[in-house]
C-alpha cells in the first residue's frame, strides 16, 4: 500500500456497536458527508458486504467506484479499489480498539490515488480531510443510536 494518512476518535459504544454502523452501507448517505450512494453488490457468509458501488460527490471529486471489503470480526475492516472512474486506488482501514469503559478508539487508515496529477501534499491534504469528516460523521452517528 502506498504512503498513508491515519487518525483516530474515541466513540462512546462497543466495538461491536461501531462496527455496526460502519457496515449498514445503505445508511452512509445519512452520515458520510457528499456519499450519494451506497449499494452493497454481494455479501459474505458473514452477512456483512464484500462489495459495495458507491456514488461520491465532494468536490472537486465526483466519482463512481466500487470498494471490495474484508471483515476482521468487530475489531478491522479493510477494503480496496475494484473499479472507479476517477480513482485509481482507494486503500483504506477501519481499526477499532476497545478501551474497556464503553467507549471504542477508531483509527481510520486511507491511501488513495487519483487519475488527475496531484502534489503529494495535496493529496495527503485531501485525505486528511475525507479522513476527519468520516471519523466525525461516525462518531456522531454510533453516538446517536
Amino acid at each position: 500500500m502506498a504512503e498513508q494518512t491515519t487518525s483516530s476518535i474515541v466513540v462512546q459504544a462497543s466495538p461491536g456497536a461501531v462496527m455496526d454502523v460502519i457496515a449498514d452501507f445503505p445508511a452512509y448517505p445519512v452520515w458520510a458527508k457528499g456519499m450519494k450512494i451506497a449499494e452493497p453488490l454481494s455479501t459474505g457468509a458473514d452477512g456483512r458486504a464484500e462489495q459495495v458501488r458507491f456514488v461520491l460527490d465532494v468536490p472537486p471529486i465526483k466519482d463512481d467506484y466500487t470498494l471490495a471489503y474484508v471483515w476482521d470480526g468487530d475489531r478491522k475492516v479493510s477494503w480496496s479499489l475494484v473499479k472507479g472512474t476517477l480513482l485509481r486506488a482507494l486503500d483504506g482501514a477501519y481499526l477499532l480498539r476497545d478501551l474497556g469503559n464503553g467507549s471504542t478508539e477508531v483509527s481510520y487508515r486511507l491511501s488513495l490515488d487519483v487519475s488527475i496529477p496531484l502534489i503529494g501534499m495535496l493529496k495527503r491534504k485531501g485525505e486528511k480531510i475525507l479522513i476527519e469528516t468520516a471519523l466525525r460523521g461516525l462518531k456522531t452517528r454510533v453516538e446517536s443510536l
